[in-house]
C-alpha cells in the first residue's frame, strides 16, 4: 500500500496565538493544538515582544529574535523543548 503525499506530510501551521501561558496553533487540516509555554524554556524567558515576532514555517514556528524553533510534529507528540543554554530538557 502506498500513501498519498498528504498522508506522509505533517500538517502545517496556519496561525499562532501566544498567551502568557500557552501557544495555540491552528493547522492546515483544521485542528488546533495548544501546549504550555513553560515547556519551552527559551521561549518562556523571552519578552512578550520577542514571543510575538514569529514566522510560520512549513513544519513549525520560528522565532528569529531568540533563534527558537518548535515543530508541529513535536507539539503533537507532546515533546518539551530543550534549554540549549543549559542543555537540559524542560521539566
Amino acid at each position: 500500500m502506498t500513501s498519498s503525499p498528504t498522508e506522509s506530510c505533517p500538517p502545517s501551521p496556519v496561525s499562532v496565538l501566544i498567551t502568557e501561558t500557552e501557544i495555540e496553533v491552528t493547522l492546515d487540516d483544521g485542528r488546533r493544538i495548544a501546549t504550555p509555554i513553560d515547556w519551552y524554556p527559551v521561549l518562556s524567558r523571552a519578552t512578550p515582544q520577542q514571543r510575538q515576532n514569529f514566522e510560520l514555517m512549513p513544519f513549525g514556528i520560528h522565532w528569529p529574535d531568540i533563534d527558537e524553533d518548535i515543530s508541529v510534529e513535536g507539539m503533537l507528540r507532546g515533546a518539551r523543548g530543550v534549554d540549549w543554554q543549559r542543555r537540559i530538557p524542560a521539566e
